[in-house]
């Protein structure tokens, strides 16, 4: 009896948790209101940061893409987002619940793709949730079997092959990419980790600080895929970039140079995977050595 009294308690108190989390974000949501009247009446600003706000993005992200879908012309309101955990902190969550796009979001955990599926979240909006390791040979069928041609948004982030990854999408046109880079890789060489089918960030290099790749690496794809870098956020962990037929008077390109942003998060960990909060040049030194590709040279270097 004592057993089944507990599970009762335990699942009142979860009802009630899960009723103060949607009373939050319906909070947030309303909150959120005049922050989009702000940036949607900006026109020309000389960098991303000057629209940025926070509602369920990790960073300032939520503002600036309210700022972009409403500087660009998007007719086919729907997104894609690679790596969204549980989906509670997002990029296109805000787009989702305040502007009601369509969109699929993929993870490589099935229990967290299982929790979305299982939330309100799922039924009340045009969302789709697919459990699903992402490699080179995967996303771009992965994508196909859901959306094709123009869509309005990519996000990717999946702390490694993000370069490899968006090098073979080729069954979706967005028009905006939004990426994460890695700031440690600085801003003048175009490198990105060599390729890995599995690759996963602890294991590759115990300090984390190893993965993805550099702004002007991911510029030089960007280029061949026709599309513009138009700046960073403020954090300096994601990258935009907006196909070159949709830029405007508004949304313009700028150099990596202007736009880059180096972070300042300190998320390292050391040998044992406790984290030890480097900072500055020391993250660099850490991955002093590694191998790294080089894009433009298409050659094997170290970092």
């Amino acid at each position: 009896m004592k057993i089944m009294s507990r599970l009762r308690r335990w699942r009142e108190l979860y009802s009630q948790f899960s009723r103060f989390q949607d009373l939050y974000e319906e909070m947030k949501m309303l909150v959120a209101k005049p922050l989009v009247e702000q940036v949607r009446a900006k026109h020309r600003i000389d960098a991303l940061e000057e629209v940025e706000f926070k509602v369920f993005s990790q960073w300032g992200d939520d503002g600036i893409i309210q700022w972009l879908v409403s500087h660009l012309p998007i007719p086919d309101k729907t997104f894609i987002e690679f790596g969204v955990d549980d989906y509670r902190e997002a990029n296109t969550r805000f787009l989702l619940m305040n502007d009601n796009w369509s969109g699929l979001i993929m993870d490589r955990s099935e229990k967290r793709i299982r929790e979305i599926r299982s939330s309100d979240i799922f039924w009340k909006h045009d969302l789709s949730a697919r459990a699903v390791f992402l490699d080179r040979s995967n996303v771009d069928g992965s994508i196909a079997s859901t959306f094709q041609g123009e869509i309005g948004l990519l996000h990717i982030d999946i702390d490694g092959n993000d370069y490899w990854l968006w090098q073979e999408i080729k069954a979706v046109q967005p028009i905006i990419v939004i990426i994460e880079y890695n700031s440690v890789f600085g801003s003048e060489r175009p490198i990105t980790i060599p390729y890995q089918e599995q690759f996963d960030r602890p294991s590759a290099h115990s300090s984390c600080l190893y993965y993805g790749a550099s702004i002007p690496a991911f510029c030089h794809l960007a280029g061949q895929k026709g599309y513009a870098f138009i700046g960073c956020n403020v954090a300096g962990n994601n990258a935009y970039f907006v196909r070159r037929d949709k830029l405007n008077d508004a949304v313009r390109e700028v150099s990596v140079a202007k736009g880059f942003r180096l972070s300042k998060f300190r998320d390292s960990r050391d040998a044992a995977g406790r984290m030890n909060f480097l900072a500055g040049e020391k993250r660099a030194d850490a991955i002093r050595g590694m191998p790294v590709f080089n894009v433009v040279t298409e050659r094997m270097e170290k970092f």
